[in-house]
């Protein structure tokens, strides 16, 4: 039985960065580049940084709880503000939770079977992602979009479905705001 030794770390809220992480990576648009919906655009931006994560390195077990501090900045490819990859849980049945702390976005979520939702995110403001939902955050404002992250040790990534499927509705700019629209059809 593997047995985690109690530990700390400081969270920057302005930086959205840990003090300490065992695990940082930088999402770059060349990784993600299909998942926008405008190619003229994606080809013109080059590659920015579209987020980055920083994480503390827990055993992938049950029982353990994995954390993180997402990023994301703020910009737009085309009409389509920045965003995270967005991923569902190789296990399923697993939830989790954000706590937005800098920024304002949403959280855009879907099921498998076509069910779709997107919560508002603003500092101080903790969203709950049920198992069985993709998510994936979106950066709507001027400054980074800051999320401190929980979710079980065991849960996974799976960022396969998403990459084939994408998800059913996007968030984009009309007239100066942000707009939720349709991508593809419900199942």
């Amino acid at each position: 039985m593997f047995l985690s030794t109690p530990f700390s770390d400081v969270i920057d809220r302005v930086e959205g960065t840990l003090a300490s992480p065992d695990n940082v990576y930088e999402r770059h648009l060349s990784a993600m580049a299909e998942m926008y919906e405008d190619a003229e655009a994606v080809a013109a931006a080059g590659d920015p940084v579209i987020y980055k994560v920083y994480e503390k390195k827990i055993p992938e077990l049950a029982g353990e709880l994995q954390w993180c501090m997402s990023v994301t900045l703020p910009g737009k490819i085309g009409r389509e503000y920045y965003m995270t990859k967005g991923h569902f849980h190789e296990v399923r049945d697993t939830a989790e939770i954000y706590l937005c702390v800098r920024g304002t976005g949403y959280m855009l979520m879907e099921t498998e079977d076509g069910q779709s939702k997107a919560l508002e995110m603003n500092p101080d403001v903790a969203v709950y992602v049920p198992a069985r939902w993709a998510h994936r955050s979106v950066n709507t404002g001027g400054e980074p979009l800051i999320s401190f992250c929980v979710y079980p040790g065991d849960a996974g990534h799976d960022y396969g479905t998403i990459e084939t499927e994408g998800f059913r509705k996007r968030i984009v700019e009309i007239d100066g705001r942000p707009a939720i629209i349709d991508n593809r059809p419900s199942s």
